[in-house]
């Protein structure tokens, strides 16, 4: 059956790849075939492994369900073969099929020719017959339906997809239609299959196993219009239908992989939930994501160190919108993947002084018992609390803007916050180092009042800005100049990653004075403070940014705060400095010792001329 995609060609090229990982010929192993298609892997596999496939579409569905579980083909209730019966009858109906897609119906379209229209239709209403009437089961039952699909295929009046018909008929189209049996290996399987009918958003959230095979669409065409004929037989549910060629509405039944400014986002989504111990994805050079953003996204899920990339030349299929002259080639990625708790979020802001690289070692030194209640005291660019697993997470910033670019990334759906993202850097021609470009997008921003003022476009600005800093002149307006750097694959990966995790988050974003925390303190809430360090000096503690700074009175304000909140036995976390450039603490060392609050220093962390160190009010030995 032709079918765009297929991977028969490259089976045993996939078979060599999973053999190097060393994880073939387990028969206890189980293989989830996610996007089946026409189930050419899940065949080829069904004697390895334990097989669950899936497809949205539902001719792929009957067609995958007729591989994997084959009937014994000895039909006993039925009393007949009904491969002798259709092919030896000339029996057909004018029924939907013959009226709307061949020549003799009323719809006049030419996919079928009026014979083999009435035949299709003859022979779908019998199996239904049969069904009906308990004469077949449902393997028998689904075969034969993937039987008459693949039949209709053989004569079908098209150049290889169902978008439209030939105008001309194909000799191969006026020949009667032949009623074939199912093209398979015909191994037998170790076990009867699971076939399901599912979204990919659905499936990755009930299923679970050991190797997750990944073959999604990768152009914007659509399977469900390109064979929306195959889906049309399968059901036999007389749609209605419209345009030149037919078409049934398939937005029930449409892909977010072919859809630009979603793909990236139900992919990351995807290998996040994905319960698996391996995750192989096969993917054109073509496709709508980039290399570089499938390999961040499968590095942040999956352990780095297991990350694995093939290339392999493969006739391209093409049309007039993927058309092109470069060379092609199919990928297949290979990653095993992290525990889900184990991922790391990485803030898409370039926040001075924020703990991505340290949040292992935070997590590492967080009390034992469950956090209900986790207070991000000093926010910023949220790269620890993103990463805490708490029944609800407050963040807090003094810097108002940076609060509001975080409701804007937890509040705006994210797919079309990156077309916004794409259509402004198109429209204004940014790139990087592009200072005119910079500069109109910049003035646009400031000139609109400070209440109405566009977060969205403030990312941008931030994108394309020098170092991605986040920086404003005392009435707030952006004033920094234009960078070497834009909006590219690592970013777009960070940003749609970081935003569906606080989308999940039960998130309530705050800004103010650290002190106004403590109308939260009750039982089971942790604070995490990291804030401007007094001994070093920042663009977020200079007092020069439209925001106060930080200095001896704010830093004993915050122990007051922190001693409180001992006394109330709340337990805290206290990120800081206490020795920078032959600069010591003397105020931060004297109460810590004060108090005999514990330390702990950023060991593998440390850089020169700087001691960076956690105080803690609970004991670190007691969390192991």
């Amino acid at each position: 059956m032709r079918y765009i995609g297929a991977k028969t060609d490259l089976l045993p090229e996939i078979a060599d790849f999973i053999k190097q990982q060393g994880i073939l010929n387990d028969s206890n192993l189980t293989f989830c075939d996610a996007f089946s298609g026409t189930a050419a892997v899940g065949d080829y596999f069904k004697d390895k492994f334990r097989i669950t496939a899936n497809d949205i579409q539902y001719y792929s569905y009957v067609i995958t369900y007729a591989k994997l579980n084959t009937p014994d083909m000895t039909f006993p209730k039925l009393g007949l073969d009904p491969f002798d019966y259709f092919n030896n009858t000339n029996n057909g109906i004018e029924g939907f099929i013959f009226n709307e897609y061949s020549d003799g119906g009323s719809g006049n379209r030419m996919y079928f020719s009026s014979e083999n229209g009435k035949r299709i239709d003859f022979i779908r209403t019998k199996i239904e017959s049969w069904r009906k009437d308990e004469k077949i089961n449902d393997k028998e039952y689904y075969y034969l339906l993937a039987a008459l699909i693949e039949s209709a295929s053989k004569v079908a009046n098209i150049a290889g997809v169902y978008g439209s018909y030939l105008k001309k008929w194909d000799p191969r189209a006026v020949k009667r239609m032949p009623f074939i049996h199912v093209e398979s290996t015909r191994s037998n399987p170790i076990c009867e299959s699971e076939v399901r009918n599912e979204t990919i958003e659905e499936l990755i959230c009930e299923v679970s196993g050991d190797i997750l095979y990944l073959d999604p669409p990768y152009t914007k065409n659509q399977y469900s219009v390109q064979y929306h004929l195959l889906e049309t037989i399968a059901r036999y549910d007389n749609p209605a239908i419209s345009g030149k060629g037919g078409l049934r509405n398939t937005s029930e039944t449409s892909s977010a992989f072919s859809r630009q400014g979603e793909v990236e986002q139900v992919f990351d989504f995807i290998i996040a939930k994905a319960d698996f111990k391996y995750i192989i994805l096969s993917y054109s050079s073509d496709g709508l994501m980039s290399k570089k953003y499938i390999e961040n996204t499968l590095k942040r899920y999956g352990k780095e160190e297991t990350y694995y990339l093939k290339k392999i030349p493969y006739k391209k299929y093409r049309n007039h919108q993927t058309y092109s002259n470069d060379e092609h080639c199919e990928y297949l990625f290979f990653i095993e993947k992290k525990p889900y708790l184990e991922a790391k979020y990485a803030s898409p802001l370039n926040y001075q002084g924020g703990k991505y690289d340290l949040v292992d070692f935070i997590k590492n030194n967080l009390p034992n018992k469950n956090i209900q209640r986790f207070i991000d005291v000093f926010g910023g660019g949220y790269s620890v609390g993103a990463n805490i697993e708490a029944e609800q997470i407050i963040y807090n910033d003094f810097n108002f803007i940076v609060a509001r670019l975080l409701e804007c990334f937890k509040n705006t759906d994210t797919a079309e916050l990156v077309r916004y993202i794409t259509r402004t850097v198109k429209r204004y021609k940014l790139e990087p180092g592009a200072k005119e470009a910079y500069l109109k997008l910049r003035d646009k921003y400031n000139a609109t009042p400070l209440d109405r003022r566009n977060l969205k476009m403030l990312y941008v600005l931030i994108m394309y800005g020098f170092n991605q800093q986040i920086r404003f002149n005392s009435s707030y307006d952006c004033n920094n100049p234009v960078g070497p750097a834009g909006f590219n694959d690592v970013m777009l990966s960070k940003l749609i990653s970081f935003c569906r995790r606080i989308q999940e988050q039960n998130l309530l974003i705050c800004s103010g004075d650290f002190e106004k925390m403590e109308q939260y303190f009750e039982d089971g809430t942790f604070l995490y403070c990291d804030p401007p360090y007094l001994i070093t000096l920042g663009s977020y503690n200079d007092g020069k940014r439209g925001f106060n700074g930080w200095d001896e009175s704010d830093e004993k304000r915050l122990y007051t705060f922190l001693n409180k909140a001992n006394r109330k036995g709340i337990k805290f976390m206290l990120s800081n400095v206490l020795d920078h450039n032959g600069k010591h603490n003397d105020l931060l060392d004297s109460w810590i010792k004060e108090n005999n609050y514990n330390v702990i220093e950023y060991s593998k962390a440390a850089r020169k001329g700087r001691k960076e160190i956690l105080i803690t009010n609970y004991n670190k030995e007691n969390n192991k």
